[in-house]
């Protein structure tokens, strides 16, 4: 299991957990992010800004911030 900010780009990875409180539940929720979904890193800045996720359990994209995603823990899709 990893974090979804040290995961590599353009792999299928399944969410196992979210940590943090309720509000980045709360956040994560609202954008379509849910735990279990299938989602792959799609770009992610060399230094500081936020990161593209493609979710393709709903076929959306959404950008988060680095923090929120240092909160997502994936492993990879078999």
């Amino acid at each position: 299991m990893m974090s979804l900010i040290n995961s590599p780009r353009r792999k299928q990875l399944r969410i196992t957990n979210i940590s943090g409180g309720a509000e980045v539940r709360r956040r994560l929720f609202s954008l379509g992010i849910h735990k279990d979904d299938i989602v792959e890193l799609d770009s992610r800045s060399m230094f500081r800004g936020p990161v593209l996720i493609r979710n393709n359990t709903t076929g959306t994209s959404v950008a988060i911030g680095r923090g929120i995603a240092s909160k997502i823990m994936v492993d990879f899709v078999e």
